[in-house]
């Protein structure tokens, strides 16, 4: 199915299943049935928010069985999953052998885009292992800028299917998708998209780094005017040669340095495209300045950079890329400067859950007393300790799996001082900034990029991160 296509798949009397309640299970039995579909939803779970669920879906004649995800009901014509769900559950096996097609949210969101008597808005798509929902807010913001009608949807907590089928018309969407997403979305299309990375994530989902890699390089499947990827990271770039697109589709690089023909780059603080403009051999096109970038930390000026790459694709004027990167305005938790104490800077990564994301945090400063631990998710810390070592002031560790992280600093950054906090309740994280302002120097970066994920103390990374600014804002008032 070309990317401008619109399906027109007969619903009516077909019986689908729906694997999860949740923000897209929900979302999907309702769209479904009301197209006339025989919806029957399973869930795993059945707790007392899944009961709640069921009876409203039941209330519309939505068949739902709670506490049994396994089993594939008689007559499934077809399977339309929550992104989390692993392929190798019992229900996706039996479909597989019954030859029963699965869809994701994203695919089943492609195939009904344009139903609505409304426009099908083209998507511009955005996934990698870091960085996405930073990058699609950022193209959102400078679509908005071009006077364009968008939404930031996706994995980003905006449902597609609420984008494609609600009220509002767009000209354009920017698509935050993950790599489970990504996996159930045969005949996704986009106008164009972007790998912003890749590094070990997942893999107990996917089962290996090739299959992880290879279902993020499904973006890249059918894209018609660009395929962006990270000239700092050949991954991403190998995806794109193996990606079959349609004919004139170009490959297009983002580096933090000079860039060559095809490429958007960085020269003398200046953001310059070298891709869309007339003469790409000889001529480059100013965007923005390093300084439009909030904050202009390395790896967020490559953020910038890709989704500039995306939406000069779409036609959008360099004007509009510099307003919307002045415009835009970084989610919480992501290196947000908390205070400055005594010389001292404090900065909150907590979305900083796995090494990829840390390393690219710890690389934006120079000299860092660094807050690190949690839960481990299986990685391992050598190499990243090995680059950072050179910055460390001092580290505190805390979380469940600190022991990790400790002894990759014995055997890497000997010299570097460690505190190790011998607790896991919440309270640790003023203790932790304590020990921190201690023994950080002026000029330093007290930083919290914690590396690991945080439910051994914390609900989720956004508490983690109040915590230390709620720490943090408590020792400036004491110091003040």
């Amino acid at each position: 199915m070309g990317s401008q296509e619109v399906s027109t798949v007969d619903w009516q009397g077909k019986h689908l299943t729906v694997a999860g309640l949740g923000v897209s299970g929900i979302p999907a039995a309702r769209a479904l049935h009301e197209r006339g579909a025989v919806v029957t939803v399973v869930n795993d779970g059945e707790d007392e928010r899944a009961r709640a669920q069921a009876a409203e879906l039941e209330a519309l004649g939505i068949t739902v069985r709670l506490g049994d995800g396994a089993t594939l009901p008689p007559s499934t014509e077809l399977v339309v999953t929550a992104p989390g769900w692993q392929p190798d559950k019992p229900l996706f096996l039996a479909a597989a052998e019954a030859g029963v097609d699965i869809w994701g949210d994203v695919e089943l969101a492609w195939r009904l885009r344009g139903t609505n008597g409304r426009k099908a808005a083209p998507w511009l798509a955005v996934t990698g292992t870091n960085g996405k929902t930073t990058t699609v807010r950022m193209l959102a913001s400078i679509l908005e800028a071009a006077g364009l009608r968008t939404a930031a949807v996706g994995n980003i907590g905006v449902s597609l299917l609420d984008a494609v089928l609600g009220e509002q018309e767009y000209d354009v969407l920017a698509v935050e998708l993950s790599s489970y997403q990504l996996h159930w979305a045969p005949s996704l299309r986009a106008h164009s998209a972007a790998v912003l990375n890749l590094a070990p994530d997942h893999l107990d989902w996917h089962g290996s780094m090739e299959a992880y890699a290879a279902d993020k390089g499904r973006v890249y499947e059918g894209n018609t005017v660009a395929c962006v990827y990270n000239a700092a990271d050949p991954a991403t770039e190998d995806l794109v040669r193996e990606a079959d697109v349609e004919e004139g589709c170009r490959a297009i690089g983002f580096t933090l340095g000079t860039p060559g023909p095809s490429q958007l780059g960085v020269v003398d603080g200046i953001l310059v495209d070298r891709a869309f403009v007339a003469n790409r051999q000889k001529q480059a096109q100013e965007l923005a300045e390093v300084s439009d970038v909030n904050p202009p930390a390395p790896h967020n000026i490559a953020n910038a950079l890709a989704a500039a790459a995306l939406a000069r694709a779409f036609g959008v004027e360099p004007a509009a890329v510099r307003d919307g990167l002045r415009n835009f305005r970084p989610d919480a938790h992501r290196i947000e400067h908390v205070a400055d104490i005594g010389d001292v800077a404090y900065v909150d990564d907590s979305k900083a859950t796995n090494t990829h994301a840390t390393e690219a945090s710890l690389a934006a400063y120079d000299s860092i007393v660094w807050i690190a631990g949690g839960l481990a998710k299986g990685a391992t810390f050598d190499e990243l300790v090995t680059g950072a070592a050179k910055r460390l002031r001092g580290v505190v560790l805390m979380g469940a799996d600190r022991a990790l992280i400790r002894e990759a600093l014995t055997r890497h950054a000997p010299e570097v001082p460690v505190v190790d906090l011998d607790r896991t309740d919440t309270g640790a994280m003023s203790e932790a900034v304590e020990h921190a302002a201690r023994l950080a120097r002026p000029g330093d970066t007290v930083l919290l990029a914690p590396a690991c994920a945080s439910m051994d103390m914390f609900t989720n990374y956004n508490k983690r991160g109040e915590a230390f600014a709620d720490a943090v804002r408590a020792r400036a008032e004491t110091s003040a």
